[in-house]
């Protein structure tokens, strides 16, 4: 399908070629023994990671060289190109060394810094979300599961997640009680796949800081294409070299009282 200047259907298949060749990379990794160093923000990174990139970097570079690429462990390529890729090999790897399936490999496309095109793979369970720039974002899976948010308009009435309260400053975690205090019921853990569970209208609210541009360049046109909304905590639009935080409702009349709760 083609809509205005894009070739979505190119653009789609070349971002699930790189979930796939990543996901053939990193399979054999899973539960293995695997040696995890940590980079200069206490991150750990490991050898499926960086490979996966490489993997992932080869099949874009390939179809579409003209593109920039920036990834979370090689950094940027070709930085004056009208539509970059961002990628995040393995968005959870302390998930991922730990042998839970809840981490994801995320492969974003920015135009102009917005988001227009989003993948969030998980190669252990084999599902997949694909959200495209206004289009209804795609689900596969062997589990079952729909794609569309949940109806939800009352914050004491809302299923709230957060992948871990380490991600927060004292600053933010007075911000997030204000929030999950007046939530119905909170779980952590998750990384990216608590946000195609989000799109399948399993999850209601997520707020999280600390993010970076490969954090959540994939995650948005997956939660907008599913009918619900991510913005950083004050409601502004995400951007790249903004304060970290992400907010994403799977209903949208939930972000003015979300908003208003972090910022209490």
């Amino acid at each position: 399908m083609q809509t205005g200047s894009h070739d979505w259907a190119k653009l789609t298949e070349a971002a699930e070629a790189a979930a796939d060749v990543a996901g053939a990379v990193i399979r054999p990794f899973f539960r293995a023994v695997l040696d995890a160093s940590l980079k200069s923000d206490r991150s750990p990174v490991t050898i499926a990671d960086r490979s996966a990139e490489l993997a992932m970097r080869a099949v874009l570079a390939e179809r579409f060289p003209e593109h920039g690429i920036l990834g979370e462990e090689f950094g940027l390529e070709r930085p004056d190109a009208a539509l970059r890729w961002v990628l995040d090999p393995i968005d959870g790897t302390r998930a991922f060394i730990t042998g839970r399936p809840v981490f994801g490999t995320l492969i974003g496309l920015l135009e102009g810094g917005r988001p227009i095109l989003g993948v969030i793979d998980q190669p252990i369970t084999g599902e997949r979300w694909v959200g495209v720039d206004g289009q209804t974002t795609r689900f596969l899976g062997p589990y079952g599961g729909r794609v569309g948010t949940r109806r939800c308009t009352k914050l004491d009435a809302v299923e709230l997640s957060c992948t871990s309260p380490e991600m927060f400053t004292a600053a933010q975690a007075r911000r997030w009680a204000g929030l999950s205090g007046k939530a119905g019921r909170m779980t952590y853990g998750g990384d990216c796949y608590a946000y195609g569970l989000l799109a399948l209208g399993q999850i209601d609210i997520i707020a999280e800081a600390d993010l970076k541009i490969w954090d959540w360049a994939a995650l948005a046109p997956v939660v907008v294409g599913a009918g619900g909304l991510m913005t950083a905590w004050d409601g502004s639009p995400l951007r790249d070299g903004g304060d970290g935080t992400a907010l994403a409702v799977g209903d949208p009349a939930l972000l003015g009282p979300a908003v208003a709760a972090l910022a209490a």
